[in-house]
């Protein structure tokens, strides 16, 4: 069947978040009087979920985890749009599967809080829906937030394809039972995109455009 969604991954995927995710995760660990970590050692962490990172910070210190998640959560919540920028092209390729009436979608385990602002910031009006992690919804890359996703877009997921940049959203796509596109210009290299069981890899945009296209 043609394809008639795209669902996409948000962070390292359309938005580069790096450096506001680098800055709340080094005011957290100022708060708590601790060394600040480089960006090169915080992008390993990125892609499970906030508490992911404080998870392989402090291993097993459940209590230490909680306070510095709180912490981070909310400075990271007031300061989630200060150096995000979308990638390049990825505004002008949105445009183009709307305007080819293919239906686009953003599912992150980026906190909800911050996917929808994000979204409204620098998408609007691109986005048909976009979720983020949230309670009572397991994260990436179990399935239910993009079965969820292809529920409210009234699309059958032999008709949507998802892209992403690491590999949870590997995961994610063979969890779901959705073709994946790989991105390469995100936080994980070709080789552990390839090393996850990605089969198609994309360095430009308008590539990846290319190939949605063709397969509508």
């Amino acid at each position: 069947m043609s394809t008639k969604a795209a669902i996409f991954d948000m962070d390292g995927t359309t938005l580069s978040t790096l450096d506001d995710i680098a800055n709340a995760v080094n005011y957290t660990l100022q708060q708590f009087g601790q060394p600040t970590r480089p960006k090169e050692e915080i992008v390993k962490y990125l892609g499970n979920g906030s508490r992911w990172i404080w998870e392989n910070f402090f291993p097993g210190d459940d209590d230490r985890i909680d306070h510095y998640l709180a912490v981070y959560s909310e400075y990271y919540r007031g300061h989630c749009a200060i150096c995000t920028r979308p990638y390049d092209g990825i505004l002008d390729m949105l445009r183009n599967l709307r305007d080819k009436g293919i239906k686009v979608a953003i599912v992150s385990n980026k906190p909800d809080f911050a996917v929808q602002p994000l979204c409204e910031e620098h998408f609007p009006g691109l986005i048909d829906f976009a979720c983020g992690e949230r309670p009572g919804i397991r994260r990436k890359p179990h399935p239910d937030s993009v079965y969820e996703c292809l529920n409210k877009l009234g699309v059958d997921r032999s008709e949507a394809v998802y892209i992403g940049d690491s590999e949870v959203d590997v995961d994610t796509a063979k969890n779901s039972g959705l073709p994946c596109l790989a991105v390469s210009w995100g936080f994980r290299s070709v080789e552990t995109l390839r090393k996850a069981g990605a089969e198609k890899i994309f360095s430009s945009v308008k590539n990846l455009e290319k190939e949605i296209l063709q397969s509508s």
